[in-house]
This record gives structure tokens, C-alpha cells and sequence, in this order.
């Protein structure tokens, strides 16, 4: 039943995908779908690859393991859409841009700043790709006892041919879809296992085992106060610096309908993000000697319903999760194919195509040779990452017309360079322990300071170097659009 569902979920990603091509002609097709999605269906689309492999699984599976102290993490991954609204939203969508690197170059005025965000998006995106292949690989596995590599290349394929066709498009339409799907998945089982609950009574819970749960910033995980703040301030700020995130935003029509989004995406992630904590808190009932625990929600309808029923509700359950995977990995492609295809080849839809190939190649071969951490964990370091980066240079360059071309980049090098060599070493598994090595783990407590400060002091120290149009972009950025401005599409000087 499980396989027959997760084939199901394939073949509609397929088929709803191919039916985008008829939409899908020109270079602004293919990047933001021509800028005409609705508030409604970006906000479902935007949740569709948001929610990805760790909320779906490692949500639950961290909760499982650590208990309320991993309460945070959904806090925080919703949370962060709210600070995006507040400050990014609408004057990212009115620069005109088509990726991340195209805001920094049109505020910045410098190709080199162009070319180090692209870096970051590329690296950024990768690091994001690698656990959706990975956890796809753990399901396909828990399912039908295949390969671990299995999944990660059905995952990898039916992505490429997704947006080898019709590119933002296309995506568009299976994202919403899948956001939808994924909601469903969870939300009916859950009823089943609660329903389960209450009739048998829960399992003796051990003292030691009630209290984690009960006391927040008391859980399992070594230096848990510190590892917990600096998570929050990952998740809260990271978001802002998500590729696959920003990019959905430039499909919007106009800044308002930007901040429209936002505040839709808040009520639909409030509302998934209450399953997967109830999901954890079963699994400490029901499944306390799961050894992956990210297979927790897999596991609990066969241990806790069982029968053809339980069998019916972890269909469902593996066909949400390969949704998951599918949404949020061709987001992420989208993001990097087409900063690939824009900085590194020629720009246009045969580049694009070519990208997207790059995009889902060096992840997957990552994915198949990376250590195996928890997938809530490595998604957590790409928020980190993000936050080191690009949440200074887009928050300073929005707000902040001061910043100059050298104290961007500083920061972008000090913050973003210090957070990903953090990620290394926990990914390759370094000789730290004790509070070094949470520090590695969790780093945006002290990268993303480092980050602001940097920026700020070099840009204060270098006040010759702010961009010489610096006033035209910032009126540009805040000034609403029915005044009637030139608001085309940003184009790159080299075109």
C-alpha cells in the first residue's frame, strides 16, 4: 500500500507538472511564472517547499529524542515569516529581481558582491537538497527494504523532470498541491492514533523521562540553553536568506500582494505545525526504542492502529513525506538552477535547463556520501548559514543606505565563511566535544553577530564605496507601486 502511494504521489507531481508547460514560454516563465501568481496559491505553493523533509519527519523525531526543548524549532521556522514581512516582503519584490544575486548586485552595484551571493545561494541550496535526498532514501527503505540510495535518485529524478519542463511554472502548480497533500497526511492519521490513545491509555512514562518533557531548555542535548537560543535566532532569521523562499516571493505581482502572501504562509504553516509535535509526544508513548527516530511518524499508525487500517494510514503518511521531498527539492532546484544558469552560463531557458541538471547532480552524490545526521539537524545548519549571510545584507541593504560595497562583502565573507566551515565540520564529524562542539553545531549565535558587525564597521570605515545610485534603489525599494515608477524586470549590466 505504501509503495502503490508513493508511486501515486510521483506520477501526479509528474503529470501536474507537464500540465504548467502550457503556460511555460518564455526566460519569465521559467524563473518567477511572469510574476502573476496569487496571493492564495503562492502562499500554498510557499508552504508546499517549506515544509519540508524536517518538518515532516525530523520535527518529530527531535521531539522524540530531546522532548519540549525541540518545541522551538517549528516556533521558530514559523516565526521567521513574520520578521520576513515586517522587513523584507514587499521591497525585495519591488527591486524587480530574479534571484537573490540579482538584489545584491542591483543594491550594490558591484559584480563581485554578485558573484559571492551566488556562491552562498549555490552552497546555501545544496546543503538544503542533501537531507531531502537522504530522508527519501530512509522512507523508500522503511517501506520496501530498498537501498538507501534509491530514494534519493527517485527523488532527484522526478525533480529534474519537473523542472526541465516547465520551471516556476510547473513547480508552482505541484508545490500548492503538495502543501495540501502534506496537511492531509498528517492531520488524518493523527486522528486515528489519538483516537487510539485515548481508548488504550498511554504507556507508563518513566520520571526522568516526564520531566524532559515537561521542562523546557532541560532536554537531552548538551549545553541545551545555549544550543536552543542559538537555534531560535537560526530559524528566526534565517528565513529571510532561503533561496527557495525569496524566490517564490518575485512571483508575486506587486508588494502588496507580497505582504498578502506572508500573512497567508503564517496561518498555513501554524496550522501544519501543530501535527508533527503531537506525532514526537506519541512516539515517547509508543516507540521510546526507535533507533532513526525520523521514522517515528512512519512507525506509529502500524504500532499504535494497526491491521489493513494502520496499513491505509502509513500509505498515507509515506505519501506525504515523498511530497515533502518532491516540493521542497524543486524549490531549491529552481533557486539554484537559476543562479547557475544566470552567473556561471549564459542565462536564458537551454542555460537553465543545463543548470538544473547541475543543481540535483552534487547534492544527491552528497547526500549518498555525507555522514547521516538527523535531517531537522543539517536543515537547522542551512538556516544558520542563511542567517550568517544574507539576512545583514538584506536587512542593511533595505534599511540601511550607508552600507557600502566593501562592508557587504566583508560580512558576507566574516559571517558566512565562519558558519560554513562550522557546517563542515559537523557534517564530516570533527574532533570537538563538550562546548566547542556545540558551538560547531548550533553556530548562528555568534555568526550572525559577527555578520552585522562586520558589515557595519567596514562599511562606517568605508564611506567612499556606497554605490553612487544608492538613493534612485532605495526610493525604488519603499516606494509603493501605484506611483508611477520604471518597476521592469531587473537586468544584470553584463546583458
Amino acid at each position: 500500500m505504501s509503495l502503490t502511494a508513493i508511486i501515486i504521489v510521483v506520477m501526479a507531481a509528474v503529470l501536474i507538472g507537464a500540465f504548467g508547460i502550457r503556460f511555460s514560454r518564455t526566460t519569465s516563465d521559467f524563473y518567477v511564472a511572469s510574476r502573476t501568481v496569487s496571493p492564495l496559491w503562492n502562499a500554498s505553493a510557499i508552504g508546499g517547499e517549506y515544509l519540508s523533509a524536517a518538518s515532516f519527519l525530523g520535527v518529530a523525531g527531535l521531539i522524540l529524542s530531546f522532548g519540549a526543548d525541540m518545541l522551538w524549532l517549528p516556533v521558530g521556522w514559523t516565526g521567521g515569516y513574520l520578521v520576513l514581512l515586517v522587513l523584507v516582503s514587499a521591497p525585495l519584490r519591488r527591486s524587480g529581481a530574479y534571484t537573490l544575486p540579482d538584489f545584491a548586485e542591483a543594491r550594490l552595484e558591484s559584480m563581485t558582491v554578485r558573484r559571492t551571493a551566488s556562491g552562498l545561494v549555490v552552497l546555501i541550496g545544496w546543503l538544503y537538497l542533501m537531507p531531502q535526498f537522504q530522508s527519501a532514501g530512509l522512507v523508500l527503505r522503511e517501506i520496501t527494504g530498498a537501498p538507501l540510495w534509491a530514494g534519493g535518485l527517485l527523488v532527484a529524478v522526478v525533480v529534474a523532470v519537473n523542472v526541465l519542463s516547465g520551471g516556476m511554472r510547473s513547480i508552482t502548480f505541484v508545490q500548492a498541491f503538495q502543501y495540501w497533500l502534506k496537511l492531509t497526511a498528517l492531520a488524518v492519521p493523527l486522528v486515528f492514533l489519538l483516537m487510539a490513545w485515548k481508548a488504550g491509555g498511554a504507556p507508563g512514562v518513566s520520571p526522568r523521562d516526564a520531566a524532559t518533557w515537561q521542562v523546557p531548555l532541560a532536554g537531552g542535548k548538551e549545553y541545551g540553553l545555549y544550543s536552543t537560543y542559538s537555534l531560535i535566532l537560526a530559524t528566526f532569521l534565517g528565513t529571510m536568506g532561503l533561496p527557495h523562499v525569496l524566490v517564490r516571493f518575485y512571483t508575486n505581482p506587486d508588494g502588496r500582494a507580497a505582504r498578502r502572501t506572508t500573512l497567508v504562509v503564517l496561518s498555513l504553516l501554524g496550522a501544519f505545525y501543530l501535527l508533527p509535535a503531537l506525532y514526537g509526544w506519541l512516539g515517547r508513548l509508543y516507540a521510546p526504542d526507535l533507533v532513526r527516530t525520523d521514522a517515528v511518524v512512519l512507525t506509529l499508525p502500524g504500532r499504535m492502529v494497526g491491521g489493513t487500517l494502520g496499513d491505509l494510514l502509513t500509505a498515507l503518511v509515506a505519501a506525504g513525506a515523498f511530497a515533502a521531498f518532491l516540493s521542497t527539492s524543486s524549490g531549491l532546484t529552481v533557486s539554484v538552477a537559476g543562479v547557475i544558469a544566470q552567473d556561471v552560463l549564459k542565462g536564458g531557458v537551454r542555460s537553465f535547463r543545463i543548470a538544473t541538471l547541475m543543481a540535483v547532480t552534487v547534492p544527491l552524490g552528497l547526500a549518498l556520501w555525507a555522514r547521516a545526521l538527523p535531517v531537522a539537524d543539517v536543515v537547522g545548519l542551512a538556516f544558520a548559514v542563511a542567517a550568517s549571510s544574507f539576512c545583514p545584507l538584506l536587512v542593511l541593504g533595505i534599511w540601511w543606505r550607508r552600507l557600502t560595497t566593501t562592508g557587504a562583502l566583508a560580512g558576507l565573507f566574516a559571517g558566512g565563511g565562519l558558519a560554513c566551515a562550522a557546517v563542515l565540520i559537523t557534517i564530516v564529524g570533527g574532533p570537538y566535544e563538550g562546548f566547542a562542539n556545540a558551538l560547531l553545531a548550533q553556530p548562528a549565535a555568534w555568526t550572525v553577530p559577527i555578520a552585522f558587525t562586520v558589515m557595519l564597521v567596514v562599511s562606517l570605515a568605508t564611506p567612499h564605496r556606497v554605490p553612487a545610485g544608492v538613493g534612485r534603489t532605495m526610493v525604488r525599494l519603499h516606494t509603493p507601486e501605484d506611483l508611477p515608477l520604471d518597476r521592469g524586470d531587473w537586468r544584470p549590466r553584463s546583458s
